[in-house]
């Protein structure tokens, strides 16, 4: 089982969004958590009404502050526009995913935003799997 740390800037929108898609997608296979180096004080209005037309409830979230805790936690930090204050610890796997941040946005664009990230969070997920089978095949040679 993997764990997985999104983390933006806010923790109010792409983060948010990709935490709970991927929790969707690894449906328990793996763990996920998102965190923010400036979290807002709220989950953006507009990031819940898009992740509630897929059946996902985000309006109770609150954004967390990233911690060395939660970077210490995770196998895999999955970074998304916080540029230099994005975290680097040693022994991690990053990916750095280019997505736009949805403050402000239309809801088709965070719509788009929000298909995005679903797609690469089911790629991850998939990759994910594909680590874990080749990781037991290999310990139990």
């Amino acid at each position: 089982m993997a764990r997985v740390l999104f983390v933006c800037k806010q923790n109010a929108g792409r983060s948010q969004m990709s935490q709970a898609l991927f929790e969707r997608a690894a449906n328990g296979r793996h763990q996920a958590r998102s965190a923010g180096t400036r979290p807002a004080e709220q989950v953006h209005g507009v990031v819940v009404d898009v992740m509630r037309e897929q059946g996902i409830d985000l309006s109770a979230r609150r954004p967390q502050k990233l911690t060395d805790d939660l970077g210490q936690w995770a196998d895999v930090v999955v970074t998304m526009g916080c540029g230099d204050e994005c975290p680097y610890i040693a022994g991690k796997k990053y990916i750095d995913w280019d997505l736009q941040d949805p403050e402000g946005k239309s809801v088709g664009e965070v719509r788009a935003i929000r298909n995005d990230i679903n797609a690469r969070v089911q790629q991850l997920a998939s990759d994910l799997d594909t680590a874990s089978v080749a990781d037991s095949r290999s310990s139990a040679s």
